[in-house]
């Protein structure tokens, strides 16, 4: 995902060269939100991989990590509108490579695989696990018959 976000963060820079006239607000700013939005991945991956860990509590693990980032961003967005270093708009438009990103991950994921000359490993089933039953009881609901 960081190489796609850096790649939004070049289309829009190149963008922004032709369209703007602060160029140093627009770039701080967007720079300055591709780079929260990266810190916003990596944060998202951890929350995800303790989540998958917890089983029931993963919703409410999810959900914190979740509400975080975004408080976080929020607070973020009030500190540079109220001092004006950067543009919100720009840094808003920067936080988006997250979102950006996230839906181009299938498409830059296969074009990275044909540039690096990889390929994804084929999925295996599991083997079966066999539990032994003492002789003369049936299996139950338990063992994971239905």
């Amino acid at each position: 995902m960081h190489i796609g976000q850096f790649f939004y963060g070049l289309v829009c820079q190149v963008f922004g060269l032709f369209f703007v006239q602060q160029q140093g607000r627009y770039s701080a700013g967007l720079w300055f939100g591709v780079a929260c939005a990266m810190v916003a991945a990596v944060h998202m991956a951890h929350t995800l991989d303790r989540a998958l860990l917890m089983g029931d509590a993963a919703a409410k693990i999810i959900t914190r990590g979740y509400i975080f980032r975004y408080l976080m961003f929020i607070i973020l967005l009030v500190i540079v509108s109220v001092t004006g270093i950067m543009h919100p708009l720009t840094v808003f438009l920067g936080y988006m490579s997250l979102k950006v990103t996230a839906y181009m991950q299938p498409v830059t994921h296969k074009l990275l695989n044909r540039l690096l000359h990889e390929t994804d490993p084929v999925p295996q089933p599991l083997p079966e696990l066999e539990a032994a039953q003492p002789e003369g009881q049936a299996p139950t609901d338990a063992d994971g018959l239905r």
